[in-house]
């Protein structure tokens, strides 16, 4: 008899994650059918212990466009909908979910800042965009307002060391024009 492993859930208006938590998962299959059938099955421990699932979810799905990952600790499915709009729950049957299937908080944004986020970022979906990889080693460590610092040291006197070490008075001209 196979077991069924922790699952979390969240949704947008137009599309599902399901984020399955199975440390070592090995021999991971995955079925998605466009009326909504999800099926998952997979091995894992010493004793390669069988683990499934089977549901219906709530509505269609459009299944080319759905994405899975497997990572080392989880699995994560990212499904889109056929339609978009708000689901009441995941599964298409109604009463109280199974005790392994849980709600991702952290993934999780209600329908009303789901709009507001669309309508801040102008629709773009930042979502699946991976920022780790983005370079940020060359951030400029000067302060914006360094133009104005510039205007500020215009006639002032500032010190100098010359190759001796000695000190001397430079005057330090401003490169802005009046």
């Amino acid at each position: 008899m196979s077991r069924h492993p922790t699952t979390k859930w969240a949704q947008r208006s137009d599309k599902v994650y399901i984020t399955i938590e199975l440390p070592d998962a090995k021999d991971v299959k995955f079925t998605l059918q466009p009326d909504g059938r999800f099926y998952f099955s997979a091995t894992s421990g010493a004793e390669n212990i069988p683990y499934e699932l089977d549901f219906e979810l709530f509505d269609k799905v459009n299944v080319d466009e759905s994405k899975a990952a497997v990572g080392l600790r989880t699995i994560c499915y990212l499904v889109k909908k056929a339609e978009k709009k708000w689901w009441s729950r995941l599964l298409k049957t109604a009463g109280k979910p199974p005790v392994y299937l849980k709600v991702d908080w952290d993934k999780w944004i209600d329908e009303d800042e789901d709009d507001e986020k669309e309508k801040k970022f102008g629709g773009m979906d930042f979502d699946d965009m991976d920022f780790s990889k983005l370079d940020m080693n060359g951030v400029d460590d000067e302060p914006d307002d360094a133009d104005e610092d510039d205007a500020d040291m215009e006639g002032a006197e500032a010190k100098a060391e010359d190759e001796d070490g000695k000190v001397e008075n430079a005057h330090v001209a401003s490169t802005s024009e009046p």
